[in-house]
């Protein structure tokens, strides 16, 4: 046995404030990172090629940091299952170490690759590190079994105690030669590119990738806009949302330093008001962890709908209107913004996303799963449990006690883009029209016509009343 801590990166792409690698640097200063493009995600059909450029960015800086401490992170694309035994058994590590994950493949690799160093008896530890309070933590009073329910969950969530910030790592200790020769023997790469790993995106990035962009946004938001954010966070047509979703996805940011900012935030809050704000984000943040723990526990959300009913909803699943859905041509201005936002940028507006989840589901009644996959194709901070959780929530199949909610897209569009500056943003062809038009999606159909724009592809009142009265039958069956 050597005197070398393997650790392997997987979501916690950052030196500072990382769990599992502080425990690891404890151990040993002659510490190598480890990072699997795994073929199992990557050849995945629902993987979007701005979070893998987005990815890319992250490991290049992460790459650049251990190289300025001394040390080095290995890339390889190969199965984990395959390569960590072997690196492990070849370079005789004191311990392997890693954070652990919620979703369902993750578990399950990580068991068999457990499995696999114990026979070889190599040293296993493991840790939670993304989220505040790990599953199993935040149990109900009365049975002591996870929540299902949002509001309980907060409620008990923000009166436990959070871990403090973890240690940053100082200094490492390069691979001999000898090291060095066995990781390249064993399929060492260089970092590729998005391109070389088969996907493509020619866009710039809307979010700068890497721990010190992320720390920016980090100090950004908390220092101006966390101050606004209960009314801002709702209006597309500016920033007032904390734009941290892929970085706290790839875990390029501590969610613990995250909440330490938080928490500065409130003590410099000099209003009521303000606090309120602050109070609301963090609410975010909880639902965050809501979603994680109820995938934890219930693996089958992955697959399902939580509500056993609606296995058998009577969807109509017309694949022209899921087309028209895509591509921003719905005839709804604020969908079809929302939409063109999405495919142009790779991310979209959390009230937007509501939107067109419920024009999908509830107008178009096309299974949510339909929508939440496409999500996933194009999502530059697509993350299974979040996506899941916000589509199920959004289809009225999921841990909700009020579980019926139909968005009326007119008045989502008149109450967070008023002056239709959203609208205008994303679809220049029917920008020169009046606001009253584009917020209410009354566009005459001369004007449509004439400038390519689509007429409502269905009538909202009457999809409404229909996905009513399936809902209502399967509630009764």
């Amino acid at each position: 046995m050597t005197d070398l801590v393997i650790f392997w990166h997987r979501r916690d792409l950052r030196i500072s404030d990382n769990i599992g690698l502080d425990k690891a640097y404890q151990q040993s200063s002659k510490l190598v990172g480890l990072f699997c493009l795994d073929p199992n995600i990557l050849g995945r059909d629902d993987i979007a090629p701005a979070r893998i450029s987005y990815m890319l960015g992250c490991l290049e800086e992460l790459h650049k940091t251990y190289q300025k401490l001394g040390g080095r992170l290995l890339i390889f694309q190969a199965q984990p299952t395959q390569l960590i035994p072997k690196l492990a058994e070849v370079l005789n590590p004191k311990t392997v170490i890693w954070n652990e994950d919620v979703e369902p493949y993750s578990k399950a690799r990580d068991r068999q690759i457990i499995e696999a160093l114990k026979e070889k008896s190599i040293k296993v530890e493991t840790y939670w590190d993304q989220l505040l309070h790990k599953p199993g933590d935040i149990l109900t009073k009365s049975n002591n079994e996870p929540y299902k329910v949002y509001t309980p969950f907060w409620r008990t969530w923000i009166k436990e105690k959070k871990a403090a910030i973890s240690e940053s790592i100082k200094n490492l200790e390069g691979l001999t030669d000898e090291e060095i020769k066995i990781v390249k023997n064993l399929g060492l790469i260089d970092l590729p590119t998005a391109k070389d790993l088969g996907y493509v995106w020619d866009y710039p990035l809307i979010l700068a990738p890497g721990e010190n962009a992320a720390r920016e946004q980090l100090n950004y938001f908390c220092e101006a806009a966390i101050y606004n954010y209960q009314e801002q966070r709702n209006l597309p047509a500016i920033e007032g949302t904390s734009q941290l979703s892929a970085a706290l996805k790839f875990g390029v940011i501590g969610i613990r330093e995250v909440w330490q900012a938080v928490l500065n935030a409130y003590e410099n809050s000099r209003s009521d008001e303000a606090t309120e704000n602050i109070e609301t984000w963090q609410k975010e943040l909880a639902w965050r962890e809501f979603y994680q723990h109820c995938l934890y526990f219930f693996p089958e959300l992955a697959e399902g709908p939580y509500r056993k009913e609606f296995k058998h909803f009577p969807w109509n699943n017309n694949e022209e209107y899921f087309q028209a859905w895509c591509e921003g041509k719905t005839g709804y201005p604020i969908v079809d913004a929302a939409m063109r936002q999405l495919n142009e940028t790779g991310w979209m507006h959390n009230r937007c996303r509501m939107i067109v989840a419920s024009f999908l589901t509830k107008d178009l009644i096309i299974n949510w799963q339909w929508g939440e996959k496409y999500f996933m194709q194009k999502l530059i901070d697509g993350d299974l449990s979040a996506n899941n959780g916000g589509w199920q929530w959004s289809a009225s199949s999921g841990m909700d006690p009020k579980p019926l909610r139909i968005f009326n897209p007119a008045s989502q569009a008149q109450k967070f883009d008023p002056e239709a500056e959203y609208i205008r943003q994303w679809l220049p062809e029917i920008s020169s029209l009046d606001t009253e038009y584009l917020v209410t999606g009354k566009i005459p159909p001369l004007d449509c016509h004439s400038c390519g724009y689509p007429q409502p592809i269905v009538d909202h009142k009457q999809q409404q009343r229909d996905f009513k009265n399936r809902y209502k039958q399967i509630k009764n069956t």
